[in-house]
């Protein structure tokens, strides 16, 4: 970046920005989730130690692969592993040193310091879908992802209440070329949206745009002191880091950006078919990748994932929802915990080829699950479909306001005096009803949760409307959405510099698509 630019960014940070934010169109958006309520856990301490004995044991004897990085195989050396060719043999307690520095919470900043989240400790922040090439609406089927589609995710992400985060590559912009495209999605997620974003890791130098480009954005020196992306470092399992994925963790590290490090865990394909030899086998992959990060940049942010999934021993298809999965992720949960690690798992995931019953009930199975398994980061938490495959428009919509519930449960059961409702019990007495009380016209504006989607119309008037389905209603609401959708505000300095920053990287490097 030339002297020029650096220059204009920061006389663009001064009053235009507070006047931008000053007239900024903001919608509301719920807080990251703070439980008030219990995390669910099915290991007991012997069955924990013995996991945590048999991922060591692995890591120590079996080892795990770093391929086409001889830079990490060094690393590995210096730190007291012993290397063979690209194999990683990590002595028993090594990685979990490593681990101790990473630390147990962290903000990701927002260009909206409202929007700003807390991952870690008793938090949840629910971000979208990623990563499918294909996306389905109602009106045109399944077709592969544009870049307008793209925008739009990003926009009904912006606009949806419960949703905390813009996440990432929300679909694949398949008609942008495979090496500029990351360069489209980041300037969507920044200037379509204030919440926090993700950043790029199909290649090193990707992840390095994107550092630039958050530096256009936030200030050089904002960025090297402080957290604004998050990135998706997936581990192919079983046990095989690719120099690809750890050459982008490097890149993020060494700027202090965090990175989820996460198997991508198909029972059955990618790990055992049973929940003990899966749980050790993600804990080993977790402890050897966290631990890198550390190599990389002691205190560097980081989020232990789990992406879980079993398979269908007839077709071979990925299942969702089911309760080995669910098994899985409440023992992984558990064992990160104990790492003092934040943690990322769960989504609205389903197998389903539209946005039906089967979607509905495998989404809020890995949902509710998420929510009590202690989850901090939640990826794919709406519009998920087809095994990931797809990102549907309704069930985007349908999932993004079902996340409210998750909000709702929580909070837990609130005890102060209002709570306990003695008053109203006392002035309603026997055989009256609680409709007129005073306790009730002062809470029931927020004593329920209530869908901004479903219909609740008597049967009579449901029927006036043209029986509408779920789908049929999600599909007026995306419409409507994106309608009133007003562009958050943002410094005309940075709009321009960002604008100049991706023409200018296109430009560098001619089209490939493959």
């Amino acid at each position: 970046m030339s002297d020029t630019s650096a220059g204009r960014r920061v006389r663009g940070g001064g009053g235009a920005t507070r006047r931008a934010e000053r007239t900024a169109v903001s919608f509301e958006t719920a807080k990251f989730i703070a439980r008030n309520i219990p995390n669910f856990e099915i290991l007991n301490e012997e069955a924990l130690q013995i996991i945590e004995w048999n991922a060591e044991t692995v890591l120590e004897e079996i080892g795990v692969n770093f391929v086409e990085n001889p830079a990490a195989l060094q690393r590995w050396r210096d730190a007291g592993a012993d290397v063979k060719g690209e194999r990683v043999h990590i002595p028993r307690g090594l990685a979990r040193k490593l681990c101790s520095t990473a630390p147990s919470s962290f903000t990701q900043h927002a260009r909206n310091p409202l929007r700003n989240v807390e991952i870690g400790g008793r938090n949840l922040v629910l971000a979208p879908v990623y990563g499918p090439p294909f996306v389905r609406d109602a009106d045109g089927g399944r077709r592969y992802a544009t870049i307008e589609d793209f925008r739009n995710f990003v926009k009904l992400g912006y606009m949806s209440k419960w949703l905390h985060h813009s996440g990432g590559t929300v679909c694949e912009p398949t008609d942008i070329a495979v090496n500029k495209r990351h360069l489209d999605m980041l300037h969507a997620h920044m200037t379509l949206s204030d919440k926090p974003f993700m950043g790029s890791v199909t290649a090193p130098e990707r992840a390095a745009d994107s550092v630039a480009m958050a530096k256009i954005l936030f200030g050089d020196a904002f960025v090297d002191q402080n957290t604004v992306m998050t990135s998706l470092i997936n581990i192919n399992s079983p046990m095989t880091f690719d120099g690809i994925m750890m050459g982008a963790l490097e890149v993020y590290a060494k700027a202090n950006q965090a990175a989820i490090v996460s198997p991508f865990i198909v029972g059955g394909a990618m790990a055992p078919v049973t929940v003990a030899g899966t749980l050790t086998q993600v804990l080993a992959e977790v402890l050897a990748g966290v631990a890198y990060s550390q190599l990389i940049r002691p205190g560097a942010p980081v989020i232990a994932g789990a992406f879980v999934t079993s398979i269908d021993m007839n077709s071979g298809a990925p299942t969702f929802g089911t309760p080995e999965a669910a098994h899985i992720t409440y023992g992984t949960g558990q064992l990160v915990r104990r790492l003092g690690l934040p943690y990322r798992s769960a989504g609205a995931f389903c197998g389903s080829k539209l946005p039906d019953a089967q979607a509905a009930y495998e989404s809020a199975n890995s949902l509710n699950m998420g929510l009590l398994a202690g989850v901090n980061f939640m990826l794919h938490a709406c519009g998920w479909l087809e095994g990931g495959l797809v990102s549907s428009y309704e069930k985007f919509v349908m999932d993004a306001d079902q996340l409210g519930t998750l909000h709702h449960l929580a909070q837990g059961i609130h005890m102060d005096t209002n709570g306990q409702a003695m008053d109203a019990l006392r002035e309603v007495g026997p055989g009256g009803h609680f409709l007129g009380c005073e306790h009730t016209q002062s809470n029931f504006k927020t004593a329920f949760w209530r869908s901004d989607l479903f219909d609740y119309k008597p049967f009579e008037t449901w029927a006036e409307e043209g029986a509408r389905d779920t789908q049929t209603l999600a599909a007026e609401r995306v419409k409507k959405m994106l309608g009133d959708y007003v562009q958050p505000a943002l410094d005309e300095g940075k709009q321009e510099e960002l604008d100049e920053f991706v023409v200018t990287r296109k430009a560098a490097m001619p089209d490939m698509f493959v």
